[in-house]
């Protein structure tokens, strides 16, 4: 039986394994984007100086990502070429992150130093973990296979956010550590993060060897030429989408803990709880987002998602005085929040799970680090620019301010996502212009 008459099935279970490597990166994310605004705050006032100390990550990744995405593309080791960074990066990434509480509790200046030590080694392994799906699951089961793993992604953000996140209230003492109130979630997920390095290294092995093949020879500018120069502009119009949706997102999730703790009313154990809301919705919906785009076509996935997410933010925007004017109880007020924030969730994912196998969908073996590497730019950038003015925003308009800049440019991305013409599942590398 032919591949195309098997479909996914047979890609699975690698699937599922490579999917490890996100699981990593879904522990220490939520935590890290809840939690460390309100270590900070215990040391900075303005939520726009405490905003800018959050795109800390992002800048590093700006530079990182692309550097080390091209660097694994042309590494060739006998256990592949994305692995050994990951080996490298997450193992390291992790123990940093174990002791970013003890650092908070200290002084400002150890907790400033470990998050930029931190994100060295977290940004460092994005590049590879990320390109390693595309190098082993053919092009057109990228979107299911992306939706399988933002499902991981997903559930990790589950686990981060429900289970973990909540350890932060209750006073626990362990041998050697001693008591470890608001410490507990870091150190269990930098556990959970090493196992499933260990896991990923011994299940999932990558096309490996030392010679280089004229396939695996990609000039780096050469790559990048052909993505300016493609004459639909379909990949530059795919990347100034995603600077735009992730604008609005970024320019969110720094604030939304703070909004949690002082607008919904929760303990600081309950702040994940948001995200935990997107979380459910992500791993319930991932899957099913990548088998309707390959349906119907990613780019309409996309664009009603976007417009979705235009109603979500602005509901979420006139929630709070709405519900208060309606004289619902405490408890009405944050349920509903989190079924708002639950919807958030359903149609983010649809639009992170089939964005990536577009831009994939116009690269080759040989440059797939580069075309990773791109998105990453085009997602940091906006995450550096993006939190700082919303913070702003928040300090002069009120933190509702924040959810109407998320949906003008989610409004935004959905017009520029109208005149792209590429990247659906069965087409070919980005043409030339003139080609």
């Amino acid at each position: 039986m032919s591949d195309a008459k098997k479909g996914f099935g047979p890609y699975l279970g690698s699937t599922t394994l490579i999917s490890l490597g996100f699981f990593t990166m879904g522990l220490m994310d939520p935590l890290y984007d809840n939690f460390v605004p309100l270590f900070l705050k215990k040391f900075v006032d303005s939520m726009s100086l405490r905003n800018s100390i959050m795109t800390i990550d992002n800048v590093f990744a700006l530079f990182l990502i692309p550097i080390v995405a091209v660097w694994s593309d042309n590494a060739r080791t006998r256990i592949g070429r994305r692995m050994p960074f990951i080996l490298v990066t997450l193992p390291l990434g992790a123990i940093l992150f174990s002791a970013l509480p003890f650092a908070a509790a200290s002084s400002l200046a150890a907790l400033m130093l470990l998050i930029v030590a931190l994100n060295v080694f977290k940004q460092g392994a994005r590049g590879p973990v990320v390109a390693l799906m595309p190098d082993i699951i053919p092009s057109e089961y990228r979107s299911e296979a992306n939706g399988v793993i933002n499902m991981a992604a997903a559930a990790a953000g589950i686990i981060a956010t429900l289970a973990l996140g909540p350890l932060m209230n209750p006073v626990i003492s362990l041998p050697l550590l001693g008591a470890t109130r608001g410490k507990l979630p870091f150190l269990l997920a930098a556990l959970l993060v090493i196992v499933s390095v260990a896991l990923l290294f011994a299940f999932v092995k990558e096309r490996g060897g030392r010679e280089k093949s004229a396939e695996d020879r990609a000039p780096i500018v050469a790559s990048l030429r052909a993505i300016a120069g493609a004459g639909d502009k379909s990949a530059l119009l795919i990347l100034v989408s995603i600077f735009l949706w992730f604008f609005g997102y970024q320019g969110v999730l720094p604030c939304l803990s703070t909004y949690m703790l002082d607008v919904v009313g929760v303990s600081i154990g309950q702040t994940s709880f948001a995200m935990g809301a997107a979380a459910v919705a992500m791993i319930l919906f991932a899957v099913p987002a990548g088998i309707l785009a390959t349906r119907i076509g990613r780019k309409p996935v996309i664009r009603a998602s976007l417009l979705a997410l235009v109603v979500v933010f602005a509901t979420i925007f006139a929630h709070e005085p709405v519900t208060r004017a309606l004289g619902l109880a405490a408890p009405a007020r944050l349920y509903s929040f989190l079924f708002l924030m639950f919807c958030f969730g359903a149609f983010w994912i649809a639009i992170i799970a089939n964005s990536f196998p577009m831009l994939w969908q116009m690269a080759t073996y040989a440059n797939m680090g580069v075309y990773t590497a791109v998105y990453y730019v085009a997602k940091e950038s906006s995450s550096i620019v993006s939190p700082p003015l919303t913070g702003l925003s928040s300090d002069v308009f009120g933190i509702r301010s924040i959810f109407l800049i998320a949906a003008a440019f989610m409004l935004a991305a959905f017009v520029v996502m109208g005149f792209v013409k590429g990247g659906e599942a069965g087409e070919g590398p980005a043409r030339k212009a003139g080609a």
